[in-house]
């Protein structure tokens, strides 16, 4: 496992660590050293100054905007800005400029690419994921939501459900069947659709920690032009799963900065509560230190092949359920440090819905009590933990495939 970085991309360190110590204040911990409104204003005024440095759109060609760079200069840039406490973006940045915009690169026709890149980069059009269905979440291939082209327009009907930020969002990249007569994983096509328009509810529905993240999005009737379906009518599969693996790039890099930094603040909350002699405290924060050194080799593994110029393959999904179900023990070992207290929430909740408080949050009960609730879900979204292990045994391990339903359920299930 080799992890050096090649001598260009260190100079691209040199220049991004430059950068953030001009542009960030003395004595600076971290976004999450903020109060709320504070770190709203300051995230919001920090992508103006990411969209002005090149850096959101760092790896576009130039002629949209970007620099032209690789996958291994992203991974840099998002190392070094985790290390400083601060964010990439805006979290709606995520389905915008992270899976969007890259897909749109691989498979947009050059009028969408000149039509929405520019948009997406000044944050005049926000993005948010039409994928999961009530009854097709795990199994994608069985979703129900269905497009038929009247001509100049595709007419759209039904339900998408865990819509994050759909409520804050401009449009929605769909997944819609677009040809019943097809099989499972085809005759599916990757729509494009506005949400401010009749035809489309929005139902932000409230998660146990309090905050409104998640919805559900009801098409009846909607549209969206015909000539905004991305690589091309019935091949939206093979989009959807390329779009899957951008999602989880540069992660193999930040999320051992940023669990590291969890484990630090757990170390200090134990101090607090007097509990850093308990010899069974003791070596449950043992534990999720050697966890996260295991994460940072995962990690490691996984940048070594993108160093060899290796796309994001199944083994990826050894991280997502690694660092899922360890993020359920941590932060149930916070909750029994603070005993009574964590069931009392004091101080600013965290900003950040998925994975980690930010980093230099306070110690507050707050934090820890919903991060605890939102680790819950980390092994639900982007996969569940039981998907992982099936693409795990089946495409890593090369154990046979599980059991497929058969022809006449297909059609059943496949019926409006």
């Amino acid at each position: 496992m080799d992890i050096s970085y090649p001598p260009e991309t260190e100079t691209f360190r040199a220049g991004v660590r430059a950068f953030l110590a001009d542009a960030l204040p003395p004595g600076w911990r971290g976004i999450g050293a903020l109060d709320e409104d504070a770190a709203w204003a300051f995230a919001r005024d920090w992508r103006r100054r990411l969209v002005e440095r090149g850096y959101l759109s760092l790896t576009w060609p130039e002629r949209y905007g970007g620099h032209g760079l690789s996958k291994l200069h992203q991974v840099v840039l998002m190392e070094e800005l985790a290390r400083a406490g601060v964010p990439f973006g805006l979290p709606q940045d995520t389905f915008g400029v992270k899976m969007l915009a890259n897909t749109l690169l691989r498979w947009g026709t050059e009028e969408q690419k000149s039509r929405f890149l520019p948009r997406i980069l000044s944050g005049e059009d926000t993005w948010c994921q039409g994928y999961s269905e009530p009854d097709a979440g795990s199994d994608l291939a069985s979703l129900k939501t269905r497009a038929a082209l009247e001509g100049d327009e595709w007419v759209i009907d039904g339900q998408k459900v865990w819509t994050s930020g759909a409520h804050h969002s401009d449009w929605i990249f769909v997944l819609a069947r677009t040809n019943r007569d097809a099989s499972r994983h085809r005759g599916i096509s990757f729509l494009l659709v506005p949400l401010d328009q009749p035809g489309v509810e929005v139902r932000p529905f409230r998660m146990m920690s309090g905050q409104l993240h998640f919805n559900e999005v009801f098409f009846d009737g909607a549209r969206t032009r015909a000539d905004l379906v991305v690589g091309g009518v019935d091949n939206g599969w093979t989009v959807a799963q390329s779009l899957l693996g951008v999602e989880r790039g540069e992660e193999a890099a930040t999320n051992p900065i940023l669990f590291r930094a969890e484990v630090e603040r757990l170390v200090e909350l134990a101090r607090r509560y007097g509990k850093d002699q308990d010899p069974v405290i003791r070596q449950r924060i043992a534990w999720c230190w050697s966890k996260v050194e295991i994460m940072r080799c995962l990690g490691y593994r996984i940048l070594t092949g993108w160093l060899k110029g290796a796309e994001p393959g199944p083994e990826s999904s050894i991280a997502k359920l690694y660092w899922s179900e360890y993020h359920t023990e941590v932060t149930d070992l916070a909750m029994d440090i603070m005993g009574l207290h964590g069931q009392v929430p004091v101080g600013r909740p965290p900003l950040r819905t998925y994975r980690t408080d930010d980093p230099g949050a306070a110690n507050s009960s707050a934090s820890w009590s919903t991060t605890y609730l939102i680790a819950r879900s980390g092994t639900i979204y982007a996969g569940t933990s039981q998907v992982q292990r099936n693409i795990l045994a089946e495409k890593v391990l090369g154990l046979p495939r599980e059991p497929r339903a058969s022809a006449d359920q297909e059609a059943v299930r496949a019926q409006p």
